[in-house]
């Protein structure tokens, strides 16, 4: 498997992975969720079907990364709505929309979380984690999130022309271990969806 994801019969995917890699997956996710913020509880005695009704922020993210994770939806990540009738239709898609992506988002995230916890890695070989189909779609879902704020924080404006700069970074350049980080996740992600296609 060489730490990518390889299709596994019957749909699904499974991975090699090192108690390094398993720990580097797992802070990765719970900064994750961190980032992405707690969940609303319904308030005790309160009706758990007005949680659903609820409004969310109308004002995109301050934090880049999370701007990046919750991009407005008339405009992009890096692109802010130029008028008033733009900003109005982002506010109102974000405030009935970012709840629920958020919490999708964190639920993507805990899903990595317990499958690495649920992994017995025994020594120098590691282990292999089987995912089905479903729990690798979560995946992808953690995996993107990951990429993007990991990406964001880099300061990765584009792919393709930024990843020549980062494989040239030298090892004293406190970026690498986050680049390296970054450019991980992204084979995983790409073998990934891979195992996903038809």
């Amino acid at each position: 498997m060489a730490g990518l994801f390889d299709a596994v019969p019957g749909g699904g995917a499974a991975v090699a992975l090192d108690e390094v890699e398993v720990a580097i997956l797992r802070s990765l996710a719970v900064q994750l969720i961190e980032l992405v913020g707690p969940g609303d509880e319904p308030v005790e005695g309160e009706d758990p079907l007005a949680s659903l009704f609820a409004e969310g922020p109308s004002e995109p993210p301050s934090d880049p990364a999370l701007a990046r994770l919750f991009p407005d939806a008339y405009g992009g990540p890096d692109v802010k709505p130029d008028d008033e009738e733009s900003r109005a239709f982002s506010a109102e898609f974000r405030r009935y929309t970012e709840n629920d992506l958020r919490t999708r988002k964190r639920e993507d995230a805990l899903a990595v979380i317990r499958s690495l916890d649920a992994l017995t890695v025994a020594g120098e070989g590691g282990a292999v984690l089987k995912l089905s189909p479903e729990e690798s779609r979560r995946w992808l879902g953690a995996l993107n999130d990951l990429r993007l704020a990991v990406g964001t924080r880099l300061e990765v404006a584009d792919d393709e022309e930024d990843a020549g700069e980062l494989y040239r970074l030298p090892d004293s350049d406190p970026r690498k271990p986050m680049v390296m980080a970054y450019l991980w996740l992204g084979g995983l992600q790409e073998s990934l969806v891979e195992t996903l296609m038809p």
